[in-house]
């Protein structure tokens, strides 16, 4: 049986990968408040993602 990534406890497999829902909702709280990040490339800036959707899927 895994551990909970929070205390470290046995999973619940109501919860899982947590113990429980206190675990589960301080890993939430975490990610909504920014503690945790996912690595990738650094947005272009003089190049912004296009809005127009005609364009980007061909019909212009």
């Amino acid at each position: 049986m895994s551990a909970c990534p929070i205390c470290k406890k046995p999973t619940n497999p109501e919860f899982r990968p947590f113990c429980s829902k206190r675990c589960a909702d301080i890993d939430l709280n975490r990610w909504l408040s920014d503690r945790y990040v996912v690595p990738g490339a650094d947005e272009d800036e003089e190049n912004p993602p296009s809005t127009d959707l005609a364009t980007d899927f061909g019909r212009e």
